[in-house]
């Protein structure tokens, strides 16, 4: 049965980390489900074409670029989702003119999602782990600039939600309480 889930936060909300351990839980329960990251996709296609050299580029390109790479990746996920699929992604992407929607229709259409999962964590949290995680080169926020992206974020969701028809659940991811917001995605995928 296919079955789309998208998974969203803004990064360092959790939701990646949350994921995997619920897709381990539900695997053990005789629940599989596939998982994919959106940005992955974007990324192959934008490095085949020579117009990024790391992931933390492709919200720096053009907007008409950006475009055709969700155009693209939203088809080949779409064509991956032949059973329950977790697609990893953001709502809306910070770019230097402004909230791109990480969503937009010709998405929304070849994806189908039954579900629009927002995992948040307090602002000054967020900050924390991006400041340890050495690994990207993000740009530096404040809490205000993060609360903004969540709030901007659960807008977007349900304006996508009410394109789509999804359901919207919000999961909190507070430091300390993984297990907690794995227990309750788990309770969330067995439900829907």
């Amino acid at each position: 049965m296919r079955k789309v889930v998208v998974l969203t936060g803004v990064p360092a909300s959790g939701g990646t980390t949350v994921t995997k351990k619920a897709i381990e839980k539900l695997e053990r329960q005789g629940r599989p489900f596939q998982m994919v990251t959106y940005s992955d996709v974007m990324l192959d296609e934008a490095l085949q074409r020579g117009w990024v050299k790391a992931r933390d580029d492709i919200r720096k390109l053009e907007p008409v670029q950006q475009r055709d790479l969700q155009k693209i990746a939203a088809r080949a996920i779409a064509e991956m989702a032949t059973t329950a699929l977790i697609v990893d992604t953001h709502a809306t992407v910070r770019t230097p003119r402004g909230y791109l929607p990480g969503l937009p229709t010709w998405v929304l259409d070849e994806l189908k999602p039954e579900l629009i999962l927002i995992v948040e964590t307090a602002p000054d949290e967020i900050i924390r782990r991006r400041n340890a995680d050495k690994s990207r080169q993000r740009d530096a926020q404040n809490s205000v600039a993060v609360q903004q992206h969540q709030d901007v974020n659960k807008a977007i969701c349900m304006a996508y939600a009410a394109y789509s028809g999804a359901t919207v659940k919000i999961l909190q991811n507070p430091d300390g309480k993984l297990d907690e917001a794995v227990a309750e995605l788990v309770l969330t995928l067995q439900e829907n």
